[in-house]
């Protein structure tokens, strides 16, 4: 488990009440440790969770297997691969180290560490996503400034405590174009830029840590670029800009679903923006709190679970970040009840597009003054 040194820091390190709703931890826990118990299940991955995996693993490294044979025959081809590849991405990120990074896939820390490495082998980088997504993210949900997935460039507004420009009123037209290319900023600069500022807020402290850090992801990014890009560029008989736009394509196709999977989440109107008082102190307990900002979608279908490796059951994935997901879609009557039974909301929306319609009309009310 990372440290979180914001925790020293007064302006940035909103601090939870532990008088409202005290026992509510226990009782959840006990509710959920009790349905383990019972079922003898565990916690962490089951053998459908390992089939996912090696599907979701194989999904992305087939089509770039078979693109560095030089095997293709044809442009459609190729962009078929890369898409096919894209999906395999999405997959390992929603579906495979999300789970390892939380430790929730396995009681085996190297287990968990090994599947953590799928994120660098899709150009991203496991030590970076730990901070800014285990740490600041579900510490401090939809908090501004603390909460590292509302900082957004200044063209995008995804808090109602965010300064406001002119363009905001436009964004829920070109956010879409952002979201396609977000997986391609993340094997780019992104993840170098936050490197330099988590170093800057304390984290990556010990001695050498941040030079090692920062020698260990180029070498991972270069490894990507070399089997994902360079080599289908020697093997693939077509010029190197068709072969470059689409590996965009792939990344464009990754970029739309992650994206849109973890913004639904959060960025939406029933959800909640608080801000600590003078003092740093929020005004409700951390479960509290995860309930008012975090929405669920789609708990019905079956096939938006296997997809996005349960993120539409983000509520319950907030509260339990230690239970791997596949047994999120049994756990939710467990965790609305115990949330009514405390006076707590449980914001769900019935479908996708109804979720993306909402998201979308969030986005809008941003956007305007």
């Amino acid at each position: 488990m990372l440290k979180n040194p914001l925790k020293n820091n007064n302006i940035d390190t909103p601090k939870f009440s532990r008088d409202i709703h005290p026992d509510f931890s226990k009782t959840l826990r006990n509710k959920v440790n009790t349905y383990f118990k019972t079922q003898n299940k565990s916690r962490n991955a089951n053998a459908t969770m390992v089939v996912k995996t090696v599907i979701m693993i194989a999904l992305f490294f087939v089509p770039l297997i078979v693109l560095a044979s030089g095997m293709i025959t044809s442009v459609w081809m190729l962009f078929a691969l890369y898409v096919l590849s894209g999906l395999g991405m999405a997959g390992i990120g929603m579906g495979v180290m999300h789970d390892a990074i939380h430790g929730s896939y396995s009681k085996n820390k190297r287990i968990n560490t090994l599947l953590g490495y799928t994120f660098n082998l899709i150009g991203a980088n496991a030590t970076i996503w730990k901070i800014q997504h285990n740490v600041l993210h579900h510490t401090y949900t939809n908090i501004d400034h603390a909460d590292d997935d509302l900082n957004a460039p200044f063209f995008l507004r995804f808090s109602p405590h965010a300064k406001h420009y002119w363009a905001h009123q436009f964004q829920h037209i070109y956010i879409w174009f952002f979201y396609g290319i977000s997986t391609i900023s993340w094997i780019t600069t992104k993840d170098f830029v936050r490197l330099k500022r988590y170093k800057d807020m304390g984290f990556l402290d010990k001695k050498h840590e941040y030079e090692k850090t920062l020698m260990s992801m180029t070498a991972w990014k270069l490894l990507y670029y070399s089997y994902a890009l360079a080599l289908p560029m020697i093997m693939v008989p077509y010029a190197w800009w068709i072969i470059l736009l689409a590996f965009i394509c792939m990344h464009v196709v990754t970029g739309i679903l992650v994206s849109i999977v973890f913004q639904i989440a959060h960025i939406m109107p029933a959800n909640e923006f608080p801000l600590p008082d003078g003092e740093g102190m929020m005004n409700d307990n951390w479960y509290a709190h995860q309930f008012a900002t975090t929405t669920n979608f789609s708990p019905d279908s079956n096939l938006m679970f296997w997809l996005t490796g349960g993120l539409n059951y983000q509520v319950e994935h907030h509260v339990l970040p230690d239970v791997c997901h596949v047994h999120y879609k049994n756990l939710t009557k467990i965790v609305s009840e115990t949330a009514q039974e405390y006076g707590m909301p449980y914001h769900v929306k019935k479908s996708f597009v109804h979720a993306i319609g909402d998201h979308t009309r969030m986005l809008r009310s941003l956007g305007k003054k």
